[in-house]
């Protein structure tokens, strides 16, 4: 098919029309994003758009109109709040979800017995609905899935040859598609943010509620009620990570990254390769931003890129809803002090493990360094120590860790006592001495309840008789006392409950080939 590319002059708009009129396809303009336009009430012409944009047929589509009135034959009633509404927001980016009436068929509803409705602010798309003389339904003009267009060169890559015509109207305003409410309910309801804002809205009818799925994705079985809540949206080709953090430690962060790109604020101080959506404080101009970087990306072949994680309030909670779709709901949340916790029971082999992420820039914070540390520099912790246990375990000012071992390691009540005396201070200088990205290396890490301070969690594992002949190796002592060890921790099942992923390493695997594989998932 050849697509024509028309300009905004009325005879390319009046052709556009026929085309939309005689049951083609049109690519036009919006003040949100660019649309892929079909008469609303032809069945056949808007299965096409379906088909060419590879959309699921139960994520219904969104009616323009191009005069207020032209709302009333679509649906059953048009109630006080929707006047309301309408009176307020049309022309704008604002849709409304009403039941529809017997003009609206199955394919442009997705099947719902409801109709999505919006009028313009572009003065191109109504003169193109006016131009048609039908409602036109429209999606956003981009193969679905990926960044919905903002410029008409997107849409060319996208759309060239698929459709009859696209029409170059410039950039969009405002970057993000409109605001979805649903009226259809007790309680109006947001399905999707927009420039239009819960706060603008709640000054107009009052109490409005926002749908969970916005930021956190909707369950399984659950039907989607409006475009761009169920299926994942707007990604380029490389995998998205949200970087769940400060400026600093975003910085921090992105700055240790290998062969990787950042998206972020204009003036984030990244040496990584970048793409910025807008400035940090300016929720407009990140939505006006944010599919034409993620369009840039794959232009850059980006493979892995972290993403700055935008404010989630005002026009701020559209960008982020946006851009936590194109990371496929995938959020690293670096609030925490600690980017992995690494453990395993003693003699599985953690040490190769903390080695080889310590080799991939991670900042590795060895809790046995820290209770050594403790030992050897005396202080209240080993006065509460000799307290507790014996003050013959302090020999020259120091903890004589063997013999406070043979006490505490042959009694559970001893142990329990040891680590809340000794557990607190060490997770303490841990997080002081913390930078991103962290790995906290302790094999009393469930113990000292560090697993709430990681984002992640990973377990070393190795069989009984391999880690028995490790401890004895390493510490020189008998089989038995090596069983006490073991006996004294959490067995191999708790930390597999209790852990995200698992590592074995019994000599014989690849453990770099395990911790690649985890890190791709995570990081």
């Amino acid at each position: 098919m050849e697509t024509k590319i028309f300009s905004q002059s009325e005879y390319d708009i009046t052709e556009a029309g026929k085309i939309i009129e005689n049951g083609g396809l049109v690519a036009f303009p919006t003040e949100t994003v660019y649309g892929l336009g079909a008469n609303a009430l032809d069945e056949q012409a808007v299965k096409k758009i379906y088909a060419v944009k590879g959309r699921p047929s139960d994520n219904p589509l969104i009616v323009h109109i191009c005069k207020k009135e032209d709302i009333y034959p679509l649906v059953k009633e048009v109630t006080d709040e929707a006047e309301k509404l309408i009176d307020e927001f049309f022309p704008g980016p604002l849709t409304i979800i009403l039941p529809k009436s017997d003009k609206i068929g199955n394919t442009v509803s997705g099947g719902l017995d409801t109709v999505a409705v919006r009028m313009p602010e572009n003065e191109t798309a109504r003169r193109l609905i006016a131009a048609a003389g039908c409602p036109i339904a429209a999606p956003s003009a981009n193969t679905s899935g990926l960044p919905s267009p903002t410029k008409a060169e997107y849409v060319i890559v996208d759309m060239n040859g698929k459709i009859d015509a696209i029409i170059d109207g410039g950039d969009c305003k405002f970057g993000v598609e409109s605001t979805v409410i649903t009226l259809a309910k007790d309680v109006p309801e947001i399905l999707r943010p927009g420039a239009i804002t819960e706060e603008m809205i709640k000054k107009v009818i009052g109490k409005v509620n926002t749908s969970k799925a916005v930021l956190e994705g909707m369950s399984g079985g659950e039907t989607a009620a409006s475009p761009g809540m169920k299926y994942k949206h707007y990604s380029p080709k490389a995998k998205v990570v949200i970087a769940d953090c400060d400026k600093k430690t975003y910085e921090d962060f992105v700055n240790s990254r290998q062969n990787a790109f950042a998206l972020c604020f204009e003036n984030d101080n990244v040496n990584i390769p970048k793409v910025t959506f807008g400035k940090e404080n300016d929720d407009l101009s990140q939505a006006k931003e944010l599919f034409a970087a993620l369009r840039r990306l794959d232009k850059m072949g980006a493979k892995k890129v972290y993403a700055r994680i935008p404010h989630t309030s005002g026009v701020g909670t559209a960008v982020y809803n946006r851009l936590i779709r194109a990371a496929a709901f995938t959020v690293i949340d670096l609030k925490k002090p600690f980017t992995i916790g690494l453990t395993g029971q003693s003699g599985a082999g953690k040490g190769y493990a903390s080695e080889y992420l310590k080799s991939l820039g991670f900042n590795i914070l060895d809790t046995d360094k820290y209770v050594s540390m403790i030992y050897q520099n005396g202080g209240e912790i080993n006065e509460k120590l000799a307290r507790a246990f014996s003050p013959d375990i302090i020999k020259n000012g120091k903890i004589d860790k063997k013999m406070l071992g043979q006490i505490v390691f042959s009694d559970k009540e001893k142990l329990n006592t040891l680590n809340s005396i000794v557990h607190p201070e060490v997770i303490r200088l841990c997080e002081k001495d913390a930078k991103v990205p962290s790995v906290l290396d302790a094999p009393q890490f469930f113990e000292a309840n560090a697993q709430e301070k990681c984002y992640k969690t990973i377990c070393v594992c190795a069989d009984s008789e391999t880690r028995l002949k490790r401890i004895m190796k390493r510490d020189g002592i008998t089989k038995e006392q090596a069983k006490k060890r073991i006996n004294s921790q959490f067995d191999e099942k708790y930390y597999k409950e209790h852990s995200d992923f698992v590592i074995i390493n019994n000599g014989d695997e690849d453990i770099k080939i395990q911790i690649n594989s985890v890190l791709e998932e995570i990081l």
